[in-house]
């Protein structure tokens, strides 16, 4: 009898401690691959020493909670116990949340598209054991399909290359390090280098540049799938604002794309909120997974709209009850904890509903003509069918079509709407409902304190300022943790991730200080509380000292060897929008606030370093350098800085709050809440105003009127007009002051 073949070295029995390690990791996409069979490890040097001592290659797949197409891959491939065998053996597979890890998410999408050509979720990537990318693509179905083999083909077909064509396979995972290291040195950023003036013509021309890819019809830029436009829906509105030759069509364009998205199925017509993005050009049939920064983008977005003041194409109210609505959604269902004073924003609800142990896109949101009547009646049902493009065939499943109009509604319509949708939330409320992922992402929760904050000043609605500070003080205090291995007293460093009320994992990355930073900005504007101005300072302080090295700026700064070692032992920075603005955008826009408060020469021109990034990027892509864009229209304004001397009251409150309406570019707001010798009454101030000695430089010197009435300061480079007291001079002031910028 012959003699057994010896096992082979990769199966796991041979490797004491091989298993799935995921089933104690708090993040909820990890949990939910914690039962494949799989033997998944969460991403770290352990892992990667695993497979070096196997020397075997790296298997890492990244996707997100809320992903659709990561919860097929899933079912189809990593719960399969012949595929998983195959992979145990030859691999070691790593599982990433690209939420808590987007330092890794970043550079292996960044190899991903260079190997493949393509990107998204879920992202699978080889490696070597040292991290080195060396094959990849995204999503590989059990079977093969044309022009796109099966993923055990892709397994065998590496496993192979790895065994008998090593060199090789090393060799182009060092060029294409290599590469990475050279993208990035072209897109490096110094900031203590001298700064130049931006041309301002390039903002018109990337006006035009956007006229070119947009949509006039279906609204939006581009065709299927179609995204949210966050950042550059931000830089039209500022554009919008300043009188120029391609303000009305900026203004045009951004009214298309914010009417076309409110009456689409993007939007959630019954509960508010946003879907990721439409897989059609006319936003009719969504994606489902509803995300926090989306939602706080849009949100912010909307308000923005509203102080434009303008009815075109989309009418101020109905931008402002959309805006409420999506309040309100993030509020109630991604709220942790209390939705009136929530400890943070969960990150996201998932594209898929599980209904009898099935995954179902969008099921939750489905509906059929006799869905609609037996919760309506017959008459009601097959009018608001007809209303919302609820027909026979569905257009996402056998399970129905999403509600909406696709239009504005007339008064009538509008009469019914309103009045048969308690009924229908009602009764979509009491079906199974997506999941939620948790984790409170401190950048994304920043986003959502400015578009709450400003939600609440803007739409009269003072209980979202509340909302917004109560997330702040969640963050500063669950995230804003003592700096370990320092000696220096009170350093603090902002932890990017929270579960349960327990910060933990890498620390913030540059968007992180950048979007915290903007939040507690404009929470500082909103509520003149001088303690939101300082942990704005802290951060802003914090983020020059943890990303600025040796006067370059990067996304991260050590969280990972392997990623190191993947973008060529070169420092990462990405200039790019994605769904949220680049981390970069985000900070020089930042600092160019935090400059107009201080009157920092130092950060304006650090500022001004990162605006040096545009002209190369508008030029030939607005679309992925809209927060950019928005930067270079505020400094292009000024931005305009605006002081509110006391002493506090009713007309201190006026004026304030004329402010906050204007849609000036960027325009900083800075107010007294209490004036020498005086405490701040307390007759109805903005939730969170509390007493305080000015300690913002733009309040130095700003004296009330002869007569103690408070007046306004409207200021650039720490240059003031004559003060104002009141707000008509206001409003023909500031009026002024954009045309002469124009």
């Amino acid at each position: 009898m012959p003699a057994p073949e010896p096992a082979d070295p990769g199966i796991t029995r041979e490797w004491p401690g091989a298993s799935n390690a995921l089933g104690s990791e708090p993040s909820a996409y990890l949990r939910q691959h914690a039962d494949n069979p799989v033997y998944w490890r969460p991403f770290g040097d352990e892992a990667f020493a695993f497979a070096a001592a196997r020397d075997v290659p790296v298997f890492l797949s990244i996707g997100y909670a809320a992903c659709h197409w990561c919860h097929v891959m899933a079912h189809e491939s990593f719960e399969d116990q012949d595929t998983a065998e195959y992979l145990n053996a030859h691999f070691v597979a790593i599982k990433v949340d690209r939420e808590e890890r987007p330092d890794v998410d970043s550079i292996y999408m960044a190899a991903t598209q260079a190997i493949s050509g393509e990107g998204g979720w879920p992202m699978s990537v080889f490696l070597t054991p040292d991290g080195l990318a060396f094959h990849a693509g995204t999503y590989f179905p059990p079977k093969p399909q044309p022009g796109r083999p099966s993923f055990r083909q892709v397994l065998e077909a590496v496993h192979e290359a790895w065994l008998e064509r090593r060199d090789a396979v090393e060799q182009n995972a060092r060029g294409l390090a290599v590469g990475m290291a050279d993208a990035q040195l072209a897109s490096a950023v110094f900031l203590d280098r001298p700064s130049e003036s931006l041309d301002r013509s390039l903002l018109s021309e990337a006006v035009r540049l956007l006229a070119r890819s947009e949509d006039p019809n279906g609204g939006g830029f581009g065709g299927a799938p179609k995204f949210p436009p966050s950042a550059v829906l931000e830089f039209l509105i500022r554009h919008a604002a300043v009188p120029s030759d391609t303000s009305d069509a900026a203004r045009d364009m951004a009214g298309r794309t914010l009417a076309a998205m409110a009456r689409s199925a993007l939007c959630d017509q019954l509960d508010g909120g946003f879907a990721r993005y439409s897989v059609t050009a006319d936003w009719s049939v969504p994606h489902f997974e509803k995300m926090l920064y989306d939602n706080a983008q849009l949100l912010r977005a909307y308000v923005h709209w509203v102080r434009l003041r303008g009815d075109w194409v989309l009418p101020a109210g109905e931008a402002a009850s959309v805006a409420s609505r999506v309040a309100d959604w993030m509020l109630g269902s991604l709220g942790v904890g209390d939705p009136a004073a929530p400890d943070g924003l969960a990150s996201s609800l998932d594209a898929d509903t599980v209904v009898d142990g099935v995954h179902h896109e969008g099921a939750s949101y489905l509906w059929t003509p006799a869905s609609l009547e037996a919760v309506l009646g017959p008459g009601d049902g097959a009018a608001v069918a007809r209303l919302m493009n609820v027909g026979p065939s569905g257009t996402v499943s056998e399970l129905g079509s999403p509600l909406h109009p696709g239009r504005q509604l007339s008064g009538a319509e509008s009469r019914l709407w309103n009045r048969v949708r308690p009924a229908l939330r009602a009764a979509r409320s009491a079906r199974p409902q997506p999941a939620r992922d948790d984790k409170v992402v401190a950048g994304w929760n920043g986003l959502a304190i400015a578009a709450l904050a400003e939600a609440g000043a803007v739409l009269g609605r003072p209980e979202l300022v509340t909302a917004a500070e109560s997330v702040a003080e969640y963050l500063v205090r669950v995230h804003w943790r003592p700096a370990a291995g320092t000696s220096k007293p009170g350093a603090k460093v902002l932890i990017r991730v929270s579960h349960d009320g327990v910060a933990r994992g890498i620390s913030g990355l540059l968007e992180d200080y950048a979007f915290c930073a903007e939040g507690f900005l404009a929470l500082y504007a909103v509520t003149g509380q001088q303690r939101w101005y300082r942990f704005a300072e802290e951060l802003i302080s914090g983020a020059c000292a943890r990303f600025v090295v040796d006067g370059r700026l990067s996304d991260s700064v050590g969280e990972s060897a392997q990623v190191f070692n993947a973008q060529g032992q070169h420092a990462g920075l990405d200039p790019f929008d994605n769904a949220a603005p680049s981390g970069a955008a985000a900070f020089a826009g930042v600092l160019l606030s935090y400059a107009a408060y201080s009157g920092s020469h130092e950060h304006r021109a650090m500022a001004s370093n990162i605006l040096s990034l545009l002209p190369p990027i508008a030029g030939r892509a607005p679309r992925v350098a809209g927060w950019l864009l928005a930067t270079a229209q505020a400094a292009a304004v000024g931005p305009v800085e605006a002081a509110v001397s006391g002493p506090p009251g009713a007309k201190q409150r006026e004026l304030h709050r004329a402010l906050l309406a204007s849609p000036s570019p960027g325009m900083v707001v800075a107010v007294q809440l209490r004036v020498a010798g005086q405490q701040a009454p307390d007759d109805g101030a903005l939730p969170g105003a509390r007493a305080a000695e000015p300690e913002v430089p733009l309040l130095e010197a700003r004296t009330a009127a002869a007569d103690g009435s408070p007046l306004v300061y409207l200021c650039r480079g720490m240059v003031c007009d004559l003060p104002l007291g009141s707000v008509e001079e206001l409003g023909q002031r500031l009026d002024a002051m954009a045309e002469a910028a124009g």
